[in-house]
């Protein structure tokens, strides 16, 4: 009899518990609706008197293009607003009579984060856009198999919806200036503008290399190392979340390549930082970028770097709770957010490697941070350890009750480290623990950004 009476107050938790969390996600999806409506109609009020630039951006290029296009056209005497593609929706879709769309693809040919809700929501099947007059820029990299395919799939949906292209589609090939210039060319053509914007990416700088670090010092993994870059002649300025930009010197006649870092520092800490894995090949090589920093680049050596803004993975305020996620090198990013964090609101970090022993990346610094109450709360998994073998999804799903009350008080949750595995993993777990549509909201409004390669 008592085990049958702790049976039915199990059950009774349990439905208590569902009950709560249904409450809660009904209360949270009527929130979000509600602030997406009121947008969707100032957005509507002007979308038949105004070129809209609609953008789908994950590291912060897209967003850049966006803007220079609005401000060419502005200048040329045409109102223009920008807007990402997650606010783009079915009642300005039906007044709009102009859309410009700059459209990145990220991973492996996925929509980028904040244009992921426009894809689900719209791109399954035609609509009547007859009225609709675009274009579309689209942003890759054909060293990947699936090059510019968000891009060229928002061009075919557009096309199938029976909306007139301005002119073609347009493919910037790793962010090449020579195709962008062919998007500013057409319009200037489609303005009658003869302004002559300069819209080259901003210099290059240099850098020197000050400092180089092996951090897991006989880990089962591949090494990771901590670079420390100091500048040369300049005063550089950046926010967490930002991205470092490097060209890598290639011999011969072919071009030099560029690789994109999360960066690791601030700009008060007088240096900007990195932390890089050395990348193997199977003909046990190493990466271009990687190999060329760590086993080719001597101290001293100067390296020509810019950094560029990444709006989608900036820092919330100190004021307002975050929880970071992530694996590996995805620490990164990470370090940068912790150090704006200053204690007045709570801060979890929850992150993966392999050993405990000799994978605790920044574990000093994570310690102390624990005891200035800048991080509030630290959970780690060692997947290669015989005592632990977790992955950091485990621990968003053994946490998922403390996850969903954090969200539920207005938290927004950061995830940095590799795009195969970890992030797929926790975003699956973030899933379950929220709802598909919870999440999805949190996506679009901004409480749920990544940083993912």
């Amino acid at each position: 009899m008592t085990s049958d009476l702790s049976n039915w107050m199990w059950a009774g938790g349990l439905t208590a518990l569902w009950l709560a969390h249904a409450g809660w996600a009904f209360a949270k999806s009527r929130k979000l609706a509600r602030t997406k409506k009121a947008r969707s109609e100032e957005l509507k009020s002007g979308a038949a008197h105004t070129v809209l630039v609609a953008y789908g951006s994950q590291t912060g290029l897209a967003s850049e293009l966006a803007e220079k296009t609005a401000s060419a056209l502005t200048d040329a005497g045409v109102a223009a607003r920008v807007i990402a593609l997650s606010e783009l929706d079915a009642d300005t879709l039906s007044v709009a009579r102009r859309i410009l769309f700059i459209a990145s693809t990220t991973g492996e040919g996925d929509a980028p984060d904040n244009a992921s809700g426009f894809l689900r929501r719209h791109m399954g099947q035609p609509m009547a856009l007859s009225h609709l007059s675009y274009a579309v820029l689209a942003l890759g990299d054909s060293s990947y198999e699936h090059y510019c395919a968000f891009g060229r799939a928002l061009d075919h949906w557009l096309a199938a919806s029976k909306a007139s292209p301005i002119f073609e589609r347009i493919e910037v090939d790793n962010g090449r200036i020579e195709d962008i210039h062919h998007w500013q060319h057409h319009l200037s053509a489609l303005t009658g503008s003869t302004t002559d914007h300069d819209w080259a990416p901003p210099a290059y700088d240099p850098w020197i290399l000050a400092e180089r670090t092996l951090m897991n010092l006989g880990s089962p993994g591949g090494e990771a190392w901590h670079l420390r870059f100091t500048p040369k002649g300049h005063s550089p300025n950046w926010q967490a979340g930002d991205i470092a930009e490097i060209v890598i010197p290639v011999a011969g006649d072919a071009p030099d390549l560029h690789r994109e870092y999360s960066i690791a520092s601030l700009p008060q800490d007088g240096s900007l930082e990195l932390c890089v894995r050395l990348a193997t090949l199977p003909d046990g090589g190493f990466g271009a970028g990687s190999g060329w920093m760590i086993q080719t680049l001597k101290m001293g050596g100067e390296v020509e770097m810019r950094v560029r803004s990444n709006p989608a993975f900036r820092p919330v305020s100190p004021q307002s709770t975050a929880i970071l996620i992530g694996n590996g090198t995805g620490i990164a990013g990470l370090r940068a957010h912790l150090k704006t964090r200053t204690g007045q609101a709570p801060t979890w970090l929850l992150y993966g490697e392999r050993t405990e022993a000799h994978d605790a990346l920044f574990d000093v610094e994570l310690q102390q941070m624990l005891a200035d109450k800048r991080l509030t709360r630290l959970d780690r998994a060692w997947s290669r350890d015989e005592s632990d073998g977790r992955y950091v999804q485990h621990l968003v799903s053994e946490n998922a009750r403390e996850i969903v009350r954090m969200v539920e008080e207005g938290a927004t949750i950061f995830v940095c480290g590799s795009l195969e595995g970890m992030s797929q993993g926790v975003h699956a777990a973030l899933e379950v623990a929220l709802g598909e549509d919870i999440l999805n909201g949190l996506t679009d409004s901004g409480y749920y950004r990544r940083d993912v390669y």
